[in-house]
């Protein structure tokens, strides 16, 4: 399997049903949590919710708590007893622990904590992981920090490690980088400079909290006709040639035709 959602996935606790068709809606993908956003006394009633959900399984991801929580084995129990096969593994950091899934699920592997950042390499090399996503906020907090962010708002160099080797290493492997959410809710314009640079750097989607953040990322993941029109030039005018050309001004080689491929399946995406 592959990843094939979003660029907007949000997230939505899973005890509060009443969300779930409307955050689909609103959204490329919705995030079924069954974590983080669920306290502990509403975990049970979470997982009820979850197995008497009626959406569409192929647009549905399913995050379940650590898989060394106290939790897991019912959030493993209840999302079996579902049609819905696409797992967030909360702070994921052995790859065999993976194991615990049998092949009828795809993984997205949640990188949040030092351990699951430095085993990003074998987490994205586990048969059922179709994805890594990384998180700011408990990769501070797993090191004694107590923000992912400086003063100006911009993540600090231990963040943006992070993001760069969860990027790099599912990469590597041919797997889907998902970008972290963006806390910051009424932060419209931070989200879309962070959303954009997702896109442009290689991301294959970003996550969201709120419905009002969905349509920026959406925006920022989608090519503008300027670039559309690069790319299809760029691409038109490379045929017949063999190997570096000149166009607008610009030395042309492969890495820059596969920038434009890109782009053009992103348009297509929409």
């Amino acid at each position: 399997m592959t990843f094939e959602l979003g660029p907007a996935l949000l997230f939505c606790p899973a005890d509060r049903p009443e969300r779930f068709a409307k955050a689909l809606d609103r959204a490329d993908a919705v995030i079924l949590d069954l974590e983080d956003a669920v306290a502990p006394a509403d975990k049970d009633a979470a997982r009820r919710n979850l197995r008497g959900a009626d959406l569409d399984p192929g647009r549905v991801i399913v995050r379940v708590n650590a898989v060394d929580s106290g939790e897991f084995a019912a959030d493993l129990a209840a999302v079996a007893q579902t049609d819905f096969r696409t797992v967030m593994v909360a702070k994921a950091e052995d790859a065999s622990a993976l194991d615990a899934f049998d092949a009828r699920f795809a993984l997205i592997a949640l990188c949040e904590t030092a351990r699951g950042v430095a085993a990003a390499d074998r987490l994205a090399e586990h048969e059922r992981v179709i994805g890594l996503m990384w998180g700011a906020e408990d990769l501070v907090a797993s090191l004694g920090g107590t923000s992912s962010r400086g003063p100006g708002g911009g993540y600090r160099d231990i963040a943006r490690f992070a993001r760069s080797r969860v990027l790099l290493e599912a990469g590597a492997r041919g797997k889907a980088a998902i970008d972290a959410v963006h806390i910051a809710i009424d932060d419209l314009d931070g989200l879309a400079a962070e959303a954009s640079d997702a896109a442009a750097s290689g991301f294959s989607a970003t996550a969201c909290i709120h419905p009002g953040q969905v349509a920026v990322i959406r925006a920022a993941y989608r090519p503008d006709a300027a670039e559309i029109a690069w790319a299809e030039a760029v691409l038109a005018a490379a045929v017949g040639e063999r190997g570096v050309f000149r166009f607008d001004d610009r030395m042309i080689d492969e890495p820059v035709l596969r920038h434009a491929r890109s782009v053009l399946r992103r348009a297509s995406a929409y």
